[in-house]
């Protein structure tokens, strides 16, 4: 299954309302939009979207309904989330969501070297 491209132009219509840079890459079969070279948030290739999160937050954000830790090949993964499409059907829950994602991403340091 490929990524929602309607939750792609959402979430590019979301991050272009910040004001900051971002740009976006094919990943974990899905299209995952990077602040400062750190996926922030993804249309997820399995549907949904993906996202980052503090990972002592992990558990406790994925604790809400429709929302999972995020495995890869199998193993749960701390600081990652997937949420469901039905969870982020409108658009103020996926600016709810969008916001977390960013808001980790962009409390890292920059990538050196990324586009």
């Amino acid at each position: 299954m490929g990524y929602d491209v309607d939750l792609a132009d959402r979430l590019r219509a979301q991050l272009s309302r910040s004001g900051e840079p971002f740009t976006e890459r094919a990943m974990f079969g899905g299209l995952g939009f990077m602040l400062g070279g750190h996926m922030a948030v993804a249309a997820s290739g399995a549907g949904g979207l993906l996202l980052r999160c503090a990972p002592d937050d992990t558990e406790a954000r994925a604790e809400a309904v429709g929302v999972e830790r995020f495995e890869m090949r199998g193993r749960p993964m701390n600081g990652w989330l997937h949420v469901s499409r039905e969870v982020v059907a409108d658009d103020e829950a996926l600016a709810r969501w969008v916001a977390v994602g960013a808001s980790y991403a962009a409390g890292l340091p920059p990538k050196t070297g990324e586009e």
